[in-house]
């Protein structure tokens, strides 16, 4: 029908397949990862059936391929405010706080995704964006002129944000109008080779920090990664080497696992890039490295209580190893987080029957055709195989391992530990909005896969105890 608007779920995959497109071009060696994660995939699912069909069940098979992760770096209250409208057109919220300053990066963070099951299926296309804090600049007039470049940019296009208003009055955007805001969306992404500081001040402001000569000194937030999930991590870390390609010293995150958890990552390190620098005295050359490639690994979205266990047992381990610049000790890092890791139970029944980890129930044919003879106990059905349970695939982000990905390629995969100095309130402020509690998502998806299969199986209003 002329005039009909596109949904959100339509405009964020043409969004996507635009960005990964623009990256493949700017950044060669994505598309070598893309390739290399294609490959280990394909050969994972079809030596493993259960998982297979496991991913086939939650509707997760298909999305394997187009799933994609992107980071921006913003530098402005406006910035972000403006932002979050820019991503509500493709129907992603801000779900998540996020405080980088844990590893003494000076920024605090937010996930956009989509929310809802459904969506996620379609495409779980998420952007990892983060706000520069200049108040944890410590020089004082260095603080004031970061401000001041900040203040005079525009990193939105005037017809992008026409089109954001338009979705916003009319709730929502015609097909002429989705291909033309995905092509203006995309110029804030876009890789600009010439800085709008003078090398003196690019040089003082990589000085107090390389991420806030990042930020600063380019007309915008130049997409700094995209990352393609794989289901071997462990094997595209050690074949990246075969592409060309140098992988940081430790893949972060949990170590690896028969029942994975959370999220683990991996990357290349950044790419040095020519860049052309303004002054007096006319352009000059130099170059700047913000820019690399990421792969991940997704596991099962963990508790309050399992969550709880991770960081203390993660915190234990980068309390006593430490990986130092150039990854020494990287291999006692990785055994000694095998080895305390062995207090997270490592079967998924037990992660559900200890409360560690969120599960979508379902109710098996089996199940169904016994209705009016089933049990009461809700554990009971599940050991009789009439009700069914999956993990729930975690769709955010880990600071620590955020962290060390941002430090490994500013240059260094050495670990480092802070004290935080979070301002959820003032970012809050800024994005013009109150992020979403990831866990209250998960508990919620959780709790209405449960009620639906005892709907099916004439069970309703029984309850797991052991569900958290």
């Amino acid at each position: 029908m002329p005039g009909a608007f596109v949904s959100t779920d339509r405009i964020r995959s043409l969004f996507t397949e635009a960005m990964s497109q623009m990256y493949r071009t700017e950044v060669p060696q994505y598309g070598s990862l893309i390739e290399l994660v294609g490959e280990v995939n394909a050969e994972v699912l079809a030596k493993d059936q259960g998982l297979s069909e496991r991913l086939r069940r939650a509707g997760e098979l298909e999305r394997i391929d187009v799933e994609r992760h992107g980071a921006i770096r913003l530098g402005t209250a406006e910035e972000l405010f403006t932002i979050r409208r820019l991503f509500a057109v493709m129907g992603m919220q801000s779900v998540g706080y996020y405080d980088l300053s844990v590893a003494g990066v000076p920024v605090h963070s937010t996930c956009f995704r989509p929310v809802d099951e459904a969506a996620l299926n379609v495409n779980p296309f998420r952007v990892f964006t983060s706000l520069l804090r200049l108040e944890l600049i410590e020089d004082e007039e260095l603080r004031a002129e970061a401000a001041a470049i900040l203040a005079r940019r525009r990193i939105y296009t005037p017809r992008a944000i026409a089109l954001i208003e338009q979705h916003e009055k009319a709730g929502g955007l015609t097909e002429a109008e989705t291909a033309e805001f995905v092509a203006e969306a995309l110029e804030t992404f876009r890789w600009h080779g010439e800085a709008t500081v003078s090398a003196e001040t690019y040089k003082r402001l990589q000085d107090a920090h390389r991420l806030i000569a990042d930020v600063v000194s380019f007309k915008g937030p130049h997409i700094n990664h995209l990352t393609p999930r794989t289901l071997d991590i462990d094997e595209v870390q050690r074949r990246m080497p075969e592409r060309g390609i140098t992988p940081k010293a430790v893949i972060e995150g949990p170590p690896r696992r028969n029942c994975d958890i959370l999220l683990r990552q991996t990357s290349f390190k950044a790419l040095e890039e020519p860049i052309a620098f303004t002054g007096e005295a006319g352009t000059t050359s130099g170059t700047h490295t913000a820019r690399f490639g990421e792969i991940e690994q997704r596991g099962v979205a963990l508790t309050a209580k399992g969550r709880a266990l991770y960081d203390r047992l993660l915190a234990s381990v980068r309390g006593e190893v430490q990986v130092g610049a150039s990854g020494a000790k990287a291999g006692d890092y990785d055994a000694e987080l095998a080895e305390r890791f062995k207090a997270l139970p490592d079967s998924w029944d037990e992660l559900r029957r200890e409360g560690f980890a969120f599960f979508h129930y379902s109710a098996t044919p089996e199940g169904i055709a016994a209705k009016g003879q089933l049990p009461s106990d809700p554990d009971a059905l599940i050991a009789r195989g009439y009700l069914r349970f999956d993990p729930i695939i975690y769709e955010d982000f880990l600071p620590v391992s955020a962290a060390g990905i941002f430090q490994s390629n500013l240059g260094t995969d050495q670990q480092q530990n802070y004290a935080t100095r979070s301002n959820r309130d003032a970012f809050e402020e800024a994005l013009g909005a109150k992020v979403r509690d990831e866990l209250a998502l998960y508990a919620e998806r959780q709790a209405a896969s449960l009620d639906m299969a005892m709907e099916k199986l004439c069970l309703s209003g029984l309850k797991l105890k052991t569900v958290a």
